[in-house]
């Protein structure tokens, strides 16, 4: 654990500590402790976590973030640097860059406690910097009540479209993972009548290929579906990280898959066929859409 003094001169002098929820930050020791046990916590997250402190509800920017953890004259990538503070501190707070409960991010601007703190035993509710000064209750008016902050929109920091709940994105995406596992089960239970399909139309070489294609990939696929379904049922939180290496895989056997409707053309009609499968294409770039919707890639 980092101990350090010199985070903040006013800090040191008042040794304050600040509350919000089940967490403790004392910014003279340089200790976070949830419900009394001390969390370790590294000393450049602890810092921006003392920077969002001492502006509960205002925007901290980026910029000044930089010049508070790295002097002029260091080499650092900054933003990769902040984006792996910023990360570190959210998983101290057990919090998520897609669903914040203490740090909010503003795209491309900076951060935002948004939190409710206790200082010095006195609760302060976050303000927004959005709200115009002339539009501030007067101090001097007893009976007059502070209006709650408007929260700004926060916006995806790489789709920049506004954040829907994770819930949501997720059940989207494990009922994908549904249909898939469908597709293999019906493929392998009926897979005779897939070659008699497959054979009416194409020479007998070509129907034994789409039954080795139809086994293999669903061989491969159940497994590689079940681990998905689990992995987002249990929100595992490096998921968007292994999503993103097996994608390329991933697409090209749903590409393979997003043909089987033709198999059916003769029953259903040429037009449903081509139509089922241009849907079946896009599945899977809505499904890398919805992880990076549930896990960005950086808490940015």
């Amino acid at each position: 654990m980092l101990n350090f003094c010199f985070l903040m001169p006013e800090a040191r002098s008042a040794g304050k500590k600040v509350r919000f929820g089940v967490y403790e930050v004392d910014l003279v020791s340089g200790e976070l402790r949830k419900n009394g046990t001390l969390i370790r916590l590294q000393e450049q997250p602890f810092q921006v976590l003392a920077m969002l402190l001492e502006r509960p509800g205002e925007l901290v920017s980026r910029d000044d973030l930089r010049s508070k953890l790295w002097s002029a004259d260091t080499f650092v990538d900054f933003d990769h640097s902040l984006n792996t503070a910023v990360n570190k501190l959210r998983e101290a707070l057990g919090d998520a860059a897609a669903n914040p409960r203490f740090v909010q991010t503003i795209a491309r601007r900076g951060y935002r406690f948004i939190a409710p703190v206790q200082e010095s035993g006195q609760a302060v509710a976050p303000t927004s910097t959005l709200t115009p000064v002339g539009d501030a209750p007067s101090q001097t008016d007893p009976s007059s009540k502070p209006e709650a902050p408007q929260p700004a929109q926060v916006l995806h920091p790489e789709l920049e479209v506004p954040i829907p709940r994770r819930g949501l994105t997720r059940a989207l995406f494990l009922l994908i993972q549904v249909m898939y596992l469908i597709f293999y089960l019906e493929g392998l239970f009926h897979w005779q009548s897939v070659y008699q399909i497959a054979a009416s139309f194409l020479p007998a070489w070509a129907a034994t290929a789409v039954i080795i294609a139809v086994v293999i990939t669903a061989g491969v696929g159940i497994p590689l579906r079940c681990y998905l379904i689990s992995a987002v049922a249990f929100d595992h939180r490096r998921f968007g990280e292994n999503f993103r290496r097996i994608f390329p895989f991933l697409l090209a056997m749903d590409q393979l898959w997003a043909v089987a409707p033709f198999l059916l053309a003769g029953k259903i009609g040429f037009g449903p066929a081509f139509a089922a499968t241009a849907a079946l294409l896009y599945v899977p770039f809505s499904e890398r859409t919805l992880v990076l919707l549930a896990y960005p890639a950086h808490a940015f």
